[in-house]
């Protein structure tokens, strides 16, 4: 037994070295062509395309992937900008997502002070540019490991389109697309470098659309019925309503349309509300009573209401197995510094957080790990009740910057940027290396989304059997 020991430890050491020379490898091959995916982020990044209209966006990722040797198939789930590229055969099938759609409203040069440019009507303000090449660069460096070594499985990109709003992930889990998959892997820009697993809030969205008859307003009002009046009843009684609700659900809405002129009694109005909460089954109700106040308010008004639910998604379902592989990789890749001239940009920028600001320093760290609750949406959520799902956050905003704001469309615009998403990219690519190197991970990652999940788990999507609404944005 004495003389065993020391040669089962040495083999051990040895199928450790050749890990770790893998995932350098792996990581290598990455900043080999860190050029081809800042110039990729960057032109996503001036295209600023909304959800469903990512035309050009989609593009440019599909030839990246194509250029390297993945097999593409466009126009999925009945969404032209949606994709997959896929390369190997056979188990396991590990799945990257990739988003690139971007914000409306929120055009902004990359210069750290407020400025929108000339023309321009969204900017990535949650950093989708980014988030699209650092996948993309993740399963281009796997499909390269893949080949050389000669290992079996399949690794595949899945083009992601409209996740503002749009649940552009929800028709491709609709549609079966992840139906063989083993394991999804994804990230998300944000101001710190963290694999915490988390949840998120399950949401629905959609327009209320109410029809009245124009009238003189001063001359024969009584011959009109408004259908703004029908949008503020609405308003009010669900402004009322929060009062009935769980302290932790949110309800959100703008009046997209009320009328065109006062001395012109409205004949169309629209409100575009969102519901949200951590219990999927807690929006469903939420969202039943918005219907009904709709209803009343239409009844009301003497108008009349069309609903369209525009897109609905899951909380996340995190994984711990999964998380705890990525929280290693991550702090195996860690962060970053700034150059002076990044420096001199964050540091102005950072002036304009107020109290939000945080110390430069925090590129350079690793957060600790801890499971945390989320307060924003996603439709990866979907994705995380149908496959065990891992994800992570990459410093690719000046520290303490919030999500959707012009801040984090200045950061993303610049090497800031570039420089989180090639931490993603790498702690991903080698996170999936793990994955197909580890079988008994994966049962383990199955083990607990089966157990969270529940036996009589039915997958019913929040958007109902609703066609994508690839209009939207319009």
């Amino acid at each position: 037994m004495k003389r065993i020991l020391p040669v089962v430890f040495l083999l051990l050491l040895g199928v450790t070295g050749f890990a770790q020379k893998d995932k350098d490898n792996i990581m290598r091959s990455i900043d080999q062509k860190e050029d081809l995916y800042s110039k990729t982020a960057l032109d996503i990044w001036s295209y600023a395309e909304v959800g469903y209209q990512e035309y050009k966006s989609s593009e440019a990722l599909q030839k990246v992937l194509a250029d390297a040797g993945f097999k593409v198939e466009s126009g999925v789930a009945g969404i032209p900008t949606a994709f997959t590229a896929s390369f190997g055969n056979g188990k396991p099938v590990i799945a990257i997502l990739g988003e690139f759609d971007a914000l409306p409203g929120l055009s902004q040069a990359a210069v750290p002070e407020k400025s929108p440019i000339e023309g321009g009507i969204a900017g990535h303000a949650c950093g989708h540019h980014l988030f699209g090449v650092a996948s993309a660069a993740a399963a281009i460096s796997l499909k390269d490991w893949l080949a050389s070594s000669k290992t079996s499985g399949t690794i595949r990109f899945y083009g992601t389109p409209a996740e503002e709003g749009g649940s552009g992930k929800v028709y491709m889990v609709r549609e079966g697309l992840f139906n063989d998959v083993d394991a999804v892997i994804n990230w998300h820009p944000a101001s710190v470098n963290s694999a915490s697993p988390g949840t998120s809030l399950a949401n629905k969205t959609g327009k209320f659309r109410f029809y009245g008859i124009a009238s003189h307003a001063a001359a024969a009002p009584e011959r009109g019925r408004s259908a703004l009046d029908a949008v503020e009843a609405m308003d009010m009684m669900v402004n009322m309503m929060r009062e009935h609700i769980k302290e932790d659900a949110r309800i959100h809405y703008v009046i997209t349309n009320g009328g065109t002129a006062p001395n012109v009694v409205p004949d169309f109005a629209e409100a575009y509300y969102y519901v949200r909460h951590k219990d999927n089954d807690e929006v469903k109700d939420m969202w039943n009573r918005l219907e009904n106040a709709a209803k009343g308010a239409a009844l009301g008004t003497d108008t009349k209401v069309e609903i369209e639910v525009t897109g609905g998604v899951y909380s996340l379902l995190p994984n711990e197995t999964l998380a705890k592989i990525m929280q290693t990789n991550l702090e195996k890749v860690g962060g970053y510094t700034y150059t002076a001239e990044e420096k001199a940009f964050a540091e102005k920028l950072s002036t304009t957080l107020g109290k939000n600001a945080m110390s430069l320093d925090y590129t350079q760290k690793i957060m600790p790990y801890e499971m945390r609750a989320g307060s924003a949406s996603t439709d990866v959520g979907d994705v995380s009740w149908n496959v065990p799902t891992v994800g992570l956050a990459a410093a690719t905003w000046v520290p303490g910057t919030a999500a959707h704001s012009w801040q984090a469309v200045a950061s993303g615009g610049t090497s800031i940027g570039v420089k989180g998403m090639m931490v993603a990219a790498k702690a991903m690519a080698i996170t999936g290396y793990d994955l197909f190197k580890s079988p008994k991970v994966l049962e383990q990652a199955k083990a607990e989304f089966n157990a969270k999940r529940g036996t009589d788990f039915v997958y019913d999507p929040l958007l109902g059997s609703r066609p994508p609404a690839l209009d939207y944005r319009k």
